[in-house]
């Protein structure tokens, strides 16, 4: 089987206009300014210095506009919340901890301010965030609830005699931990907790709240110390005992207290209320997924580097050969390289959406973005887990070595799959966002709730939809070139399988009434293959997207080869349900891994091409393994 010629030569320049996309510009000026700072990661400083170091390079960044491009305008900010999320996706080429630091400064602490609060808050608060003159922290995850924040324990107890908010941990599964900012330089926090007011609770509300500094009382700070990665970032734990705030510390967008005491939002229903609060503050979902593909790409370019050099076994007769020469390592890189292309693509569109959704637009596409982002976070960070360890695999004993990076880049992006949400509880909110169709406002997340939503309320129409499902057609009736390298054929393989998936938990799931927590426990995993039928269908359709509006020819043909790749080693990997299903024949389940095969040896010419156009700056590539 031959797959269609390549030229010979492919510049990385075309490439990297389509892979910059909207906001070249911006992108451009990133890599200039860390081409012209060393921003790159310390493999030889203790936690205190790297802390420094990583607040000094803040500060670097302060003296530039991007760390205020996603805040209002009338309040020096830029108001491009797309460049915004953009420009922290493009640190994570170095140092991961001044990614993450910034992230909870601009994105976490001050998009909190400026989207759960009101224009005392801006007026009061935002240009001196934006300036890093006010540093500060976003105090949600607690000891006991981590991705479950309508449960967590803290409290803000309104006192009407005082016109204060009493914020409490009542026990210690409701210290806040793992705060960044919190153990070393925050000034601020803004909390969550369950607001109570007149003995009633209104559920969880966000409060801004001083931790240190002059006058400030009942605010205990504990270090969490090191870590296996990310130690320059100062992340603590924080206890509040009996701490008095101020009225106008709420941040009250989407629910206010009166002096009085009485509480009134422009969203009646709690659950609702709290379901949108959360809503708006995605885009640190967002940008975690943005630079975990950064720091894919990242050793994804060691390791082909390191390829393309390093010798072993010589031929009968002659030179050692080129590792990339061989299919085994061939196999381990480039289709995780299709991959990351595929969810850059699929992240661009995100950004986009994210950027042109107005505050007012329906609440069925404000929930399918929610849905989106948390489906590509969960699936980008898994990706960066496991390729960045095949990429230190395929280095050998040097990937293994502090300063050939590769190391650093695995224990720093190790935590993203948990931080921003746990990914398998996100892949659960993106079935269940497919299962209710976007037609009601999202509920409590527990599985109890979550089983009963479903069965009472939305399986029969699920059902309807789903019972309807296409055919695949050319299964079984076209020869094998005709088919494997149809984009058509692809997009309805992964359609039929996201429609299959899901009618088949709504199934399932109809008979929950009797047993809400069983029944969902026990399909459980069937609900997680959903969310992620569901994401891969849309990551394939966002590359198409892409190869649909490159201009250069030469590109473009090498654009679709890395699609092919992409979608056939999705589908190799998945072959087991593809099979089971009736979907492939078993000559043709063989024939997609001669496929994938055919693609590794027809790209690895350009596997140079492919990462030489993600422009990483090249002193963050500056690897001792990669010297001649």
């Amino acid at each position: 089987m031959d797959t269609p010629g390549l030229p010979a030569k492919i510049d990385p320049d075309a490439l990297t206009t389509v892979l910059d996309g909207r906001w070249a510009e911006l992108r451009r000026a990133v890599r200039a300014q860390m081409a012209a700072e060393d921003f790159k990661d310390p493999v030889d400083l203790d936690v205190e210095a790297h802390r420094a170091q990583v607040l000094e390079w803040l500060r670097l960044l302060a003296r530039t506009d991007r760390p205020g491009l996603g805040f209002d305008p009338a309040h020096g900010g830029g108001g491009d919340v797309g460049g915004s999320v953009m420009s922290f996706e493009m640190l994570g080429f170095g140092d991961l901890s001044l990614m993450v630091k910034a992230g909870v400064q601009w994105g976490l602490f001050g998009g909190a301010v400026q989207l759960l609060g009101t224009e005392r808050h801006h007026e009061r608060y935002l240009r001196k965030i934006k300036d890093l003159d006010l540093l500060g922290c976003f105090a949600m995850t607690e000891h006991g609830h981590g991705s479950d924040v309508q449960h967590l324990r803290t409290t803000a107890t309104y006192d009407p005699a005082t016109r204060e908010f009493v914020v409490h941990t009542p026990d210690r599964s409701a210290m806040k931990e793992y705060i960044g900012n919190a153990a070393r330089d925050g000034e601020l926090a803004v909390v969550f907790a369950q607001l109570i007011t007149g003995g009633e609770s209104r559920g969880v509300h966000a409060f801004v709240v001083p931790i240190r500094g002059e006058g400030v009382s009942g605010v205990e700070i504990e270090d969490c110390g090191r870590k296996a990665g990310l130690n320059g970032v100062d992340n603590g734990r924080l206890t509040f005992n009996q701490v008095r705030v101020p009225r106008e510390a709420l941040l009250n967008r989407f629910g206010d207290v009166a002096e009085d005491g009485t509480y009134t939002s422009p969203i009646e229903s709690d659950g609702r209320r709290f379901f949108t609060m959360l809503g708006t503050l995605i885009r640190g979902r967002v940008s975690v997924a943005g630079s975990a593909g950064s720091a894919t790409k990242r050793a994804l370019a060691l390791a082909v580097r390191y390829a393309e050099q390093r010798r072993q076994f010589a031929r009968s007769e002659g030179d050692e050969v080129v590792i990339l020469d061989y299919r085994a390592h061939q196999r381990k890189l480039l289709p995780a390289l299709a991959t990351s292309y595929a969810l850059h693509f699929a992240q661009e569109a995100l950004v986009a959406t994210l950027h042109d959704i107005a505050e007012d637009a329906p609440e069925e596409e404000q929930r399918e973005l929610e849905s989106r982002a948390a489906g590509i976070k969960a699936v980008s960070t898994w990706h960066a887990t496991a390729t960045i360890q095949t990429a230190r695999e395929a280095c050998g004993g040097s990937g293994y070595l502090s300063e050939n990076l590769l190391a650093g880049l695995k224990a720093d992006t190790d935590v993203f799959t948990t931080f921003e949400g746990d990914n398998t509880v996100l892949l659960q909110l993106v079935a269940k966002g497919l299962l209710t169709s976007y037609k009601d406002h999202f509920e409590d997340l527990s599985p109890l709730a979550t089983a009963r939503f479903v069965a009472e309320q939305f399986v029969e129409a699920v059902i309807e939809r789903t019972s309807a499902r296409k055919v695949v057609e050319r299964l079984t009736d076209a020869d094998d070139s005709d088919v494997l390298y149809s984009r058509e054929w692809h997009l309805k393989l992964f359609e039929d399988r996201e429609e299959h998936v899901l009618g088949g938990v709504a199934q399932r799931l109809r008979k929950a009434a009797s047993d809400p927590f069983g029944v969902f426990n026990d399909a459980q995993d069937h609900v997680l293959r959903a969310g992620r039928a569901h994401v891969d269908r849309v990551v394939l359709e966002a590359f198409i997207g892409a190869i649909e509006r490159c201009a250069d020819a030469e590109a473009r043909e090498l654009l679709e080869r890395v699609c092919d790749l992409y979608a056939l080693a999705n589908i190799e990997a998945d072959r087991g349900w593809f099979l089971e299903h009736g979907r492939l024949t078993s000559g043709r389940s063989k024939a997609v891994t001669a496929a994938v095969n055919a693609l590794c040896a027809d790209l690895r010419p350009h596997a140079r091409t492919l990462v030489d156009a993600f422009a990483i700056p090249e002193k963050y590539l500056a690897a001792p393994m990669l010297r001649d």
